[in-house]
């Protein structure tokens, strides 16, 4: 992972997380039920997003367990 990614933290809401991993909401929401996926952050009343930096970092532990 780029400097430049660690560098670049925002708030990513679900359809950026599903691009990102390549899931869909309910897949996404049953990990983050099982203890397995960054949980969201609520934004307001209807509003979630999730840390772009701990994305990055789950993406990049799935990436070390398979090598």
């Amino acid at each position: 992972m780029s400097s430049e990614n660690l560098t670049e933290r925002r708030i990513l809401r679900r359809s950026d997380v599903e691009k990102k991993t390549g899931f869909k909401r309910s897949h996404i929401y049953e990990l983050m039920r099982k203890g397995q996926f960054p949980q969201a952050t609520h934004l307001g009343v209807r509003a979630v997003g999730w840390d772009s930096l701990e994305i990055d970092q789950w993406i990049a532990e799935r990436l070390r367990e398979r090598a």
